[in-house]
């Protein structure tokens, strides 16, 4: 891992992760739908096993890849990340020891961190016939604060972008190794959490880390609270909706 991912090694980062929206429960039935036999899935760039932990509600056995040890290590201790049917792996997607064949692969807000030109191919290897590769995402859906709040962040943040999941998706459509089928998206769910814990998840992402930022985290915290209190919130509600690219094989 290099770059920005090297930020999700840290523990801190790791158990900031709770504070992360979930998946809405919608997510889950769209892949539980599509699993193909042997009923194995593979979830490449498991995290916290915020997708994989669920999953085994319905699978035969889930492979849960990531190369931290510190998001697996919180993954473990997590509700579900004892299950029988979970197996953590620590490695990366490019080379990490698999045991296929996979009904499903899986890659929740991570494919845009592999490198494509090597996962791709591998992912074709390993799946079943007829199993998909599913591309998961949360779009958070917020209220009028959200240009402040996003102008703070861009000038904290240590790069102005690095590629996401939309980046992913067209990259494996222009692949040649799979092509994409269509998308899904859910219902926005009702999610609530205080200031304080959207801040802290801020700093679980990427650019926003408090190692990042240093000295400026309080500065950053500060501006950030500053914008809820003009507007009386202590309380933030917005609406999180799943979204699942699917991609076959072509």
């Amino acid at each position: 891992m290099s770059g920005l991912g090297e930020v999700f090694t840290d523990d801190v980062v790791a158990r900031l992760y709770r504070r992360r929206p979930p998946y809405p429960e919608a997510v889950f039935a769209m892949l539980r739908r599509r699993l193909e036999s042997p009923g194995t899935i593979l979830d490449a760039g498991a995290g916290t096993g915020a997708l994989a932990r669920t999953m085994t509600t319905f699978a035969e056995r889930v492979d849960a890849l990531d190369p931290s040890a510190a998001m697996i290590a919180e993954g473990r201790r997590l509700p579900g990340g004892g299950d029988g049917r979970l197996r953590w792996i620590l490695g990366r997607a490019e080379d990490a020891p698999l045991a296929p064949p996979y009904g499903l692969i899986t890659c929740g807000v991570s494919l845009h961190w592999m490198d494509l030109a090597v996962v791709l191919p591998r992912f074709r290897e390993v799946l079943a016939p007829g199993a998909h590769l599913a591309i998961v995402d949360n779009q958070n859906i917020h209220g009028p604060y959200r240009d402040e709040v996003w102008k703070i962040t861009d000038r904290y943040a240590a790069t102005s972008h690095h590629p996401e999941t939309p980046e992913a998706v067209a990259a494996v459509r222009a692949s040649g190794v799979f092509r994409i089928e269509d998308e899904e998206r859910t219902d926005p769910m009702p999610f609530e959490q205080s200031v304080d814990e959207y801040i802290e998840f801020l700093h679980s992402t990427s650019t926003l880390t408090r190692r990042q930022l240093g000295e400026r985290a309080k500065s950053f915290d500060d501006e950030v609270r500053t914008v809820f209190a003009r507007r009386g919130i202590a309380q933030l509600r917005y609406g999180v909706v799943g979204i699942v690219t699917w991609a076959a094989i072509a």
